[in-house]
């Protein structure tokens, strides 16, 4: 089996180029990630989370700077680990934890489970369970905008398993053929659902892939949150200066299997550690804030003491919220 391509960072970091406030915002987003994603990994075992469960630790960097590229009005779609997306877009954690649970609180009124979230509020479009459906729908956003003429982008996301869909290529054409303001955001995570990724594709470069439909593409350190904020500031200015898509491929890594029913065999136990102990994007930024005296273990402690309250009071409303009246079995169907 092919070894992780994650990059370890040795030594001290880079000055970061961005400010306190900045740093503790990554910090505080990625932790509440993290926290909800093993909160929902317990719920799971629990029995009270059913069908699928993608968890995204591991990626928290990606969406985090990504989200912090955008402006207001700018949308996100994504395919099915996407609970950390909705987090980053704002979507209150208690109504998707309840929509995890199938309870009427949750943001699909308990109908979509986890991969079938929306907030039209949050520009957040989903949450997408068939493998890469979103794609063409973010460049059909996109062509919305165009259309419009309102300055938006469309961040459409999708993994490295995905990225070999046909659909994916004919997307491509169309976004540069008519310049659409979309970034096509690869999560790399480099197992796709459980195949190395030398194994499935030809080119492994994901960012290259637009080449012969001449769209830029990028490789970017998924695991750090300031490369992919300043990868994703160069990308949504490329789209919103008018000159068409732009392709980001993050170099990212899942530490869970691809689901929760996944005992992820294909890596060693050794390759996940190795990556958590060198490349973790939340302890990157703890060492940010530490380094630089921007904060104290005091202080990094109290935040994580906050985002367990908050992550804890999701996990209740979810259990305590209640299931879906029958009744709701017919309504948002189109008869």
């Amino acid at each position: 089996m092919a070894k992780a391509e994650t990059a370890a960072r040795a030594g001290a970091p880079a000055k970061p180029k961005t400010s306190k406030d900045e740093l503790l915002q990554y910090y505080r987003e990625m932790l509440l990630i993290r926290r909800f994603e093993e909160k929902a990994g317990q719920l799971y075992g629990m029995g009270l989370i059913g069908g699928f469960c993608h968890l995204y630790i591991g990626q928290e960097a990606v969406v985090v700077g990504m989200q912090a590229a955008i402006g207001e009005g700018d949308q996100v779609i994504t395919a099915y680990r996407d609970h950390g997306h909705m987090l980053a877009c704002g979507m209150d954690p208690a109504g998707v934890m309840a929509e995890l649970t199938g309870r009427s609180g949750g943001y699909s009124r308990g109908k979509g489970g986890s991969m079938h979230m929306f907030s039209r509020e949050k520009n957040f479009f989903g949450g997408h369970g068939i493998v890469g459906a979103q794609i063409p729908l973010g460049t059909g956003l996109a062509f919305s905008n165009k259309y419009k003429g309102n300055d938006r982008v469309c961040l459409t996301y999708f993994g490295d398993g995905a990225a070999n869909q046909g659909q994916v290529y004919e997307s491509f054409n169309m976004a540069e053929l008519w310049k659409l303001p979309v970034v096509y955001v690869i999560e790399n995570n480099q197992y796709a659902m459980g195949t190395a990724i030398a194994r499935s594709s030809a080119e492994t470069h994901l960012f290259k892939r637009g080449a012969s439909f001449n769209i830029p593409g990028e490789e970017v350190d998924g695991m750090d949150v300031l490369a992919v904020k300043e990868a994703g500031d160069r990308a949504v200015k490329w789209c919103r200066d008018g000159k068409g898509p732009f392709i980001l491929e993050m170099k990212t890594y899942r530490y869970r299997g691809h689901s929760m029913s996944d005992p992820a065999k294909y890596r060693t136990r050794e390759e996940v550690d190795h990556v958590r102990e060198t490349s973790d994007p939340i302890d990157h930024v703890r060492k940010l804030l530490l380094d630089g005296k921007f904060s104290s273990e005091e202080a990094l402690k109290e935040i994580d003491k906050e985002i367990r309250v908050v992550v804890n009071h999701a996990a209740e409303f979810a259990q305590t919220s209640p299931e879906p009246d029958p009744s709701e079995l017919w309504t948002d169907v189109i008869h």
